[in-house]
């Protein structure tokens, strides 16, 4: 089936090329094969159909970008290593308190800077169980201690009954508690002879049903619980779109932007940091202002007071249980403090690369253009692996963890990077240039752009607008990496048959395919979130449209605000031109 356009007469190059793209978008999207084996699919059908040499298909799948993913997994890795990322989200809690409209404030600032420098999906699997700890903490502080108080009166008030009885049962009496209660609890009724069975159990799956009276005790903590879950997938989305590295999706774009248009030297870690952060920045504060009225109602006075006053009895022990688990990190250790300055360290050589208003680092080199920002990110990651993770000893020696860490073993190991390094991501991002490749030099990517002169009528805002909103519903349903490689191509052919500034197009659609936060199956963050139960899907769904318009509405303002001055999209730019022209001949 595959193969049959092997056994056409004479297969037109064009058509081959679109029948192997179709290939591998159906199998991304039904996901019939893991999606990193779908990617391989064009390195064997572009050679058979003649469409590409093997060699240069095989070109296409390590590429710069794949050398600065990576390094960043470098630092990553690290970070996660020595639990870093745990020391900055606690800290930042701390500082919050645990009113619910701060707290929530506060994970979403969080989850949005580690989101920056780390996946999504690491991200939200970091934060998730702190946010879980602390979820427990708020809504089921004061219900352990009625248990506790109730189990206790039980085992003094029963008489003993035989087992051997008539005319009695033995009583049974289910306690449903959290797992981290049952030790306590059957730890209390080890000490005393009670012959009324009190069966102590964790909650059950089919427990975990928000509609459990054992679970929540009012309604609000319920919104809460939502509401806290929901803003981690959420933030976590928003910070990606603040660096070029934060997802794969931005990743995926730079690469098959700089292969493109190779003369193009408007974008890079800079210029997308200065157009994004604004976006971030602002989507991060409707969003915040739309779950809370969504989840927690209007009044912000009662829910973000910083008052100890107003504090609860129950948010007075969230805040010491976030205390105690922030003093178990103990002080920061060696490998933190090389960790961060290395995070600090590489960010600012991305900043100062080519700042486009002064003249950057890579201006003191006399050959220019061969110096990139994966350039830093491998050059400062393989130092992790050569920097000892045991602080040099100065006369005088860290007692306490001395033991811990062997004197040779480096800040991070092989192994360390295997753990977090997504191989999959890698050979996907592979197979979306090959297919670019294929679509260019087999003129199919021409013949596309050909079909969309009927929307040169059209003002170029519209455009723009229309391919976001179609990308916004495809991206629910297939993966994010899947949609931008599949869009690419065609957008690019598109814009340049329309004369429209590639940019002023790719760069908002590239941002919208990361909005896919209605569904479970939309991103892994979403996956994750769902996974503790507090949510439905129509909570998703509900809350999910609310930031897709938000973010659609930001991104449209952005573009044609700051974003045409920051890249002058309102001229069709010569590199564009250029590019036009070559894959027409």
């Amino acid at each position: 089936m595959m193969l049959s356009c092997l056994f056409l007469p004479e297969p037109w190059t064009e058509a081959s090329c679109a029948y192997v793209l179709i290939v591998t978008a159906v199998y991304w999207v039904s996901e019939a094969v893991p999606l990193g084996a779908a990617a391989l699919v064009p390195a064997f059908l572009f050679p058979l159909f003649g469409v590409m040499k093997s060699s240069e298909v095989a070109a296409e799948y390590f590429k710069n970008t794949t050398l600065l993913l990576m390094g960043v997994i470098c630092v990553a890795a690290s970070v996660e290593k020595w639990n870093l990322h745990k020391r900055i989200a606690l800290r930042m809690v701390m500082m919050a308190g645990a009113k619910p409209g701060m707290l929530l404030l506060c994970f979403m600032c969080c989850t949005t800077v580690l989101s920056m420098w780390l996946s999504n999906t690491s991200t939200t699997a970091m934060v998730m169980p702190i946010v879980e700890a602390v979820l427990q903490e708020l809504v089921n502080a004061e219900e352990e201690r009625e248990v506790i108080t109730c189990a206790g009166s039980i085992a003094e008030e029963n008489k003993p009954i035989g087992l051997g009885e008539k005319h009695s049962q033995p009583s049974l009496e289910l306690i449903f508690i959290s797992e981290d209660w049952a030790a306590v609890v059957i730890a209390c009724f080890a000490c005393e002879c009670v012959s009324s069975q009190i069966l102590v159990l964790p909650p059950e799956p089919s427990d975990l049903r928000l509609s459990s009276k054992y679970r929540y005790q009012t309604r609000h903590d319920h919104m809460v619980c939502k509401c806290l879950s929901l803003s981690i997938s959420y933030a976590a989305t928003i910070g990606g779109l603040t660096t070029i590295i934060g997802t794969s999706t931005s990743l995926i774009f730079l690469e098959h932007f700089n292969n493109q248009y190779p003369k193009a030297e408007v974008l890079n870690f800079g210029t997308w940091f200065l157009f994004s952060f604004p976006i971030s920045l602002i989507m991060l504060v409707l969003t915040w202002f739309w779950l809370h009225w969504l989840f927690l109602g209007c009044n912000f006075k009662e829910t973000c007071s910083v008052s100890k006053k107003r504090k609860t009895k129950r948010e007075e022990m969230s805040e010491k249980r976030i205390q105690e688990e922030y003093k178990k990190l103990g002080n920061v250790s060696y490998p933190e403090m090389v960790t961060g300055f290395f995070f600090i360290l590489m960010t600012l050589l991305w900043f100062t690369r080519e700042p486009g208003f002064v003249p950057g680092w890579s201006s003191f080199f006399e050959k220019k253009g061969y110096r990139t920002d994966a350039t830093v990110s491998v050059f400062l990651g393989f130092l992790l692996f050569l920097i000892p993770a045991k602080k040099p000893c100065c006369g005088k020696r860290d007692g306490e963890k001395s033991t811990d860490i062997n004197t040779l073993e480096p800040i991070i190991t092989w192994k360390d990077f295997q753990k977090t390094m997504p191989w999959e991501i890698v050979v996907l991002v592979g197979g979306g240039y090959a297919l670019a490749a294929g679509c260019k030099t087999s003129g199919l990517s021409t013949w596309i752009g050909r079909q969309m002169l009927s929307l040169s009528s059209l003002p170029y805002w519209t455009v723009t607008l229309l391919a976001c909103i179609l990308v916004s519903m495809v991206t629910e349903f297939v993966s994010n990496p899947a949609t931008i490689t599949i869009f690419l191509p065609i957008l690019c052919s598109m814009s340049e048959t329309l004369l429209i500034n590639p940019l002023y197009t790719l760069i908002p659609v590239t941002m919208c395919i990361s909005f896919a936060v209605m569904l479970p199956v939309g991103n892994p963050p979403n996956a994750i979130v769902f996974s503790y139960g507090h949510c439905q899907i129509k909570d998703m769904v509900k809350a999910g449209l609310g930031v897709n318009l938000i973010g659609l509405a930001v991104v449209m303002v952005a573009i044609n605000t700051w974003g045409i001055r920051l890249f002058q999209l309102n001229i069709f730019p010569e590199w564009a031109a250029v590019s036009n022209i070559t894959s027409q001949t």
